[in-house]
Formats: structure tokens, sequence, C-alpha cells
């Protein structure tokens, strides 16, 4: 395999522009699904997202913007989802072609409700994409920093190591650097727990109570991130 195929991202968010700039300065052209008609009439006429990181500017005769999603996933073989996790579900219900065939990526750090399930475990139970052909794309980043070339660590997971090296080489450049794991419900699991040790240490500052216990919560927040990984999918990892 030397190419990915047409490249989409589905999502009209920070992230999903960031996404966006990153591929298009690797790539010729991508596809851009947006849900909103008018989203993409305002994109058009302005050249930027015209409600997320607007001071990043685009050539929009190298994006096709869809907001049908069908024709999307029917044109492209590899698909970046960049929704927020709750309303995923709401964009796949106009779903009718199939997934399983197309590299699925998710960029979305969050639990999809309901099923309680990670987001490429939803992809794999709900439309049978097969494990080889779902990676995740996980930072930490701040999509604001990618926006200001800010220089930006990434990681791609897949089971397909040769997907995950493709999918890097789209994303590589001067200020972002990626790198490749086959550990995809590792980089999932740790996305969603990062979240929720943040808004504690958020909390502790607030409180003030001090660098002290900041390192007493950090130090004993990665030993339970690698006893729940080890749990859930127990695997040789290291998580620092």
């Amino acid at each position: 395999m030397d190419s990915l195929g047409n490249i989409a991202v589905l999502g009209g968010g920070s992230w999903a522009t960031a996404i966006a700039k990153m591929l298009l300065e690797k790539n010729d052209h991508i596809w851009w699904y947006f849900r909103r008609d008018d989203r993409i009439e305002d994109f058009k006429r302005l050249g930027h997202n015209p409600a997320y990181l607007t001071s990043v500017h685009f050539d929009v005769d190298r994006i096709t913007f869809e907001s049908d999603i069908n024709k999307v996933v029917e044109a492209c073989q590899t698909l970046i989802f960049v929704t927020p996790s709750p309303y995923l579900k709401g964009h796949l219900k106009r779903l009718h072609v199939r997934l399983r065939d197309k590299l699925i990526v998710t960029a979305i750090k969050g639990i999809v409700p309901d099923e309680n399930l990670i987001c490429s475990d939803y992809f794999n139970q709900m439309y049978n994409v097969p494990e080889e052909n779902l990676a995740v794309l996980g930072g930490p980043s701040h999509a604001e920093e990618v926006a200001l070339n800010r220089l930006t660590y990434l990681t791609v997971g897949c089971s397909d190591l040769e997907k995950a090296r493709l999918f890097t080489k789209m994303l590589s450049s001067d200020y972002v650097k990626a790198k490749t794991s086959d550990d995809v419900m590792g980089i999932e699991y740790a996305s969603v727990l990062k979240n929720v040790y943040a808004i504690a240490s958020g909390i502790c500052h607030g409180l003030k109570y001090g660098d002290n216990f900041q390192a007493v919560l950090i130090s004993n927040a990665i030993q339970e991130m690698e006893r729940f990984l080890n749990t859930v999918h127990p695997i040789e990892r290291s998580i620092i």
C-alpha cells in the first residue's frame, strides 16, 4: 500500500479545522463534511471556517465541501471523524453506505453514549469495521496551537502499522511530529482518562492545593491509568 486514497474530514469544529490544515499542507485535495449547508456557503465565501479557528485561511478550490455524508463516504477511502462523541450517532443515522472497507480514523476524545463504547469499538461493533481498518489520532494537542504552527506531537494508532505510517506522513511537517503505535485501545482510553484527570487538576489548582498535592495527584493518576489499561486491554505497553 502506497496511498490511503481520497481523504475526508467529517466535522466542522476547531480540531477538525486544524486537521484539515495539516492535511492540506501535504495533500493537494481533501473532502470536508459539514452538517449544515449554510456553514459551507459561509466557508466558501470567507475562505475560512466561519465559526472556529477563523485566522486559518484555506484555498477552497482544493476542498470538496459536502453536507451529504453518503456522498463523502462513497467518494473517499480514508474517513477522519472529528465530531464530539455525543453527536457521532446522530451524524451516522443518515448513513447507508458501508464503512467496513474504509479506513476509519477517529480523532474523537470521548465515549459514545448509551453503548458506552470508545469510538473504535463503536465502529467495530455497530458497523463491522475490522480492526485493521480502524485508527485513532491522539495528542495531547490544542487546535489553536496547530493554527499558529506551534510544535505539536501526535500519535496515530492502528493495528495495521503500514496504514498508521502512511497517515503520519500525511500529518507530519516542520511543526507536527507524528509517531505510530498499534495500541489503539490504549490511546483512546488514555485520551478519555486524561480529560478526567485534567478536570481534577484544575479543581485542585482552583482550591490552591499547591504543587506538592498536584504532583501526588498526577503521579497517582498515571498509576491508575496504567492499572486501568492493563485491565481492559492487557498488553506490553508504557504510558510514560
